[in-house]
């Protein structure tokens, strides 16, 4: 039998986002208790700042019938010369019945012990609070907290919890909280319980109380009313993806509403009042013809017909925000950009000062430069790296760290740096995600190089290497960043020498764990069948722009049709060649050939591989095509002749195929 089941736990204002964090797997954990207790159904999550709700349309009202057996020892060690042995005690004690109640079956060609017992299924009514209990507590929140006198924490204390089984209410208690017939709507509608005689009149009570439960809901109503305020004002709402799920997920009845400041502030850089806006209030910027203009859209969480005072009110907690931002930046432009502080400020211990850091970074981008050859000016790369760091003194970037480097730029630009410069330290950190724009000049790049490059070497040298998850300096995004930024400006990497230049002003790195770190990255970042690195790698090749375009080809290859026929002829051919040393030179003579097959082999070869190519692809397509030459001198050669000679000769030539393709992959190690 099936029937409505509601379960509705009440909070106090949960936090965005640690809520938007698990929020991935807090129907997983459900659905996974619900299968433990074998009474998993259909269910949908909703969510509020105050509420976890969970509604089945139809739920088990008790679990099914089932039986459970239990094999024992068999019987020729249950029982010895007729007398019962403590195996067969130990499997009765097992089951829980006398041993006068064990059976037998067959097992695996034996006869074992066998007992099977019928359980009855339980009243989901019964186990609901084990059930709720358990999901509960597996949700992990991050930061937690206790109240009153319970011993037990949560991520906001629990207020009320209403669990009802169609119209009857399920007894279940969290945290000292019993559960009752009753929720609680917007507070501005009601600050009172509000009584819920049955599950599926639950969701009109909200809506009559100005609560908007379903999450989808309350994004669609927001971006609708963007839309309409956009038309009306004839202006641009910027929708960051991250602030409007917060916004989300801290509002029960979402009414956006267009506030403004003084245009005063506009002087400040227009990422100065976005991150006051966004970081601190929560706002959402506004443009017109793709320039900040001095307004600002809040989310209000109010049930008035007035929103005037809400107006009013967001304005005036902005306005001190954006006044310190213009204190700070006005400063700042009077002091200049100056790295004298960062000689007092520790990097990392065992590895100087931020000053220190800088210096590293110089002669690693003296080094790049010398080898890339851009068309740049060595002089404005030298100056952008002495004052890439400079405005980490500065008090914007006290305030607000996430703008380093770009308030650097600014300041730069200020105090008459040129474009390339300001260009350079505006985009150090560049890219700092997956998803992150790159360097957009070899300048920029070079010094974003330098500086992921210090990074990784410094802390290399003093053992600071990445494990598990533990990855604070994020080392891994650095590598990931250098791939990308080698990729985009073509630039050329060697993985073990361009590193061991590098590190040469270095004490104690050991190489072989930063190839194998960087290796590691590497593997990660090219999304293709692992297995095609594996075989790009086993080539030997560890120049990055190389290794792409090598990646790219073999995956091109690999993804084609009829390429697993192709594979087993060439697996064959490594195979055969597993012995002979390819890093030798291999010599073919023709005069020990005996067979028309072996001389054509050779002569396709020959044309092959005197060939010039203009792609890996094309000339791993090359290569591979001797699969008919070498089909047909797999049927009619005997490689392992008799004659010793005539063996060795064979085997090199089809070493000498296999060598050629091995420049660019080790084609036995890709799996299909």
């Amino acid at each position: 039998m099936l029937k409505p089941l509601l379960i509705e736990i009440g909070v106090e204002e949960l936090p965005a986002v640690p809520l938007l964090k698990e929020l991935k797997n807090i129907e997983k954990k459900y659905a996974a208790i619900l299968e433990s207790y074998s009474l998993f159904g259909e269910f949908e999550f909703y969510y509020t700042p105050r509420r976890l709700v969970i509604w089945h349309n139809e739920f088990k009202t008790s679990q099914e019938d089932s039986v459970e057996e239990f094999f024992g020892a068999p019987l020729s060690v249950a029982f010895k010369d007729g007398k019962v042995t403590p195996a067969a005690e130990g499997f009765a004690r097992k089951c829980g019945v006398s041993l006068e109640e064990i059976g037998s079956a067959e097992k695996d060609g034996k006869e074992v012990l066998y007992y099977k017992k019928d359980l009855k299924g339980r009243p989901s009514t019964e186990l609901l609070a084990e059930i709720l209990q358990a999901w509960i507590t597996s949700l992990d929140f991050g930061k937690s907290m206790r109240w009153g006198s319970m011993s037990e924490s949560f991520i906001r204390p629990i207020r009320w919890v209403n669990v009802l089984f169609d119209d009857e209410l399920v007894a279940v208690e969290l945290f000292g909280v019993r559960s009752a017939k009753h929720t609680f709507v917007h507070r501005i509608s009601n600050f009172e319980a509000t009584p819920v005689a049955g599950a599926k009149e639950y969701f009109e009570i909200l809506k009559k109380g100005g609560v908007t439960l379903y999450p989808e809901q309350r994004r669609e109503d927001i971006l609708a009313a963007f839309s309409r305020l956009e038309k009306e004002n004839g202006i641009t709402i910027e929708v960051d993806a991250d602030l409007l799920d917060e916004v989300v997920a801290i509002t029960e009845n979402p009414t956006p509403l267009l506030g403004s400041f003084d245009e005063a502030f506009l002087r400040l850089p227009p990422e100065v009042i976005i991150v006051s806006m966004k970081e601190h209030q929560r706002y959402f910027p506004v443009f017109q013809e793709g320039k900040l203009i001095n307004k600002f859209v809040v989310v209000s969480n109010a049930l008035t017909n007035d929103f005037s005072k809400v107006v009013e009110g967001n304005e005036r907690v902005l306005r001190p925000r954006l006044a310190d931002g213009l204190f700070f930046y006005d400063n700042d432009l009077k002091n200049g950009l100056s790295t004298t502080a960062l000689e007092k400020v520790a990097f990392f211990k065992g590895l100087g000062s931020v000053a220190d850091k800088i210096k590293r970074e110089e002669k690693i981008a003296l080094a790049l430069f010398d080898t890339y050859k851009p068309a740049a000016s060595k002089e404005d790369l030298l100056r952008a790296i002495a004052l890439a760091k400079a405005d980490l003194s500065s008090e914007m970037v006290y305030e607000f760290t996430e703008l380093q480097g770009l308030m650097g730029a600014y300041y730069a630009v200020a105090q008459g740096e040129n474009a390339a410069v300001a260009t350079a330290i505006r985009e150090q950190y560049l890219p700092d995600g997956e998803e992150s724009a790159l360097p957009s000049t070899p300048l920029s790049a070079i010094v974003a190089m330098s500086i992921k490059l210090d990074t990784l070497l410094a802390l290399f040298s003093v053992n600071q290497i990445p494990t598990g998850s533990r990855d604070p300096f994020a080392l891994r995004r650095a590598v990931n960043g250098l791939v990308r930024i080698t990729k985009e400006h073509n630039l050329a990497f060697d993985i073990v020498e361009t590193l061991k230049m590098l590190s040469a002003g270095y004490e104690k790195i050991d190489m072989q764990k930063l190839e194998s770190f960087f290796l590691e990255r590497v593997k990660q970042y090219f999304k293709v069948n692992p297995s095609i690195v594996e075989a790009v790698l086993a080539s030997g090749e560890r120049e990055l722009l190389n290794l792409g375009k090598k990646i790219e080809a073999l995956n091109t290859l690999v993804d084609s049709e009829g390429f697993a026929e192709v594979s087993s002829t060439f697996k064959r051919v490594a195979n055969i060649t597993k012995d002979i040393d390819l890093g030798a030179v291999l010599s073919v003579d023709t005069k020990l050939f005996e067979n028309a097959a072996e001389s054509a082999l050779f002569a396709r070869y020959n044309e092959v591989s005197v060939k010039s190519y203009v792609s890996y692809e094309e000339e791993l397509d090359a290569l591979l095509g001797l699969k008919p030459e070498l089909d047909q001198f797999f049927s009619d050669v005997m490689v392992n002749a008799e004659d010793a000679a005539v063996k060795n000769n064979r085997k090199s030539l089809v070493a000498s195929i296999y060598k050629s393709i091995l420049k660019i992959a080790d084609i036995k190690e890709v799996s299909i």
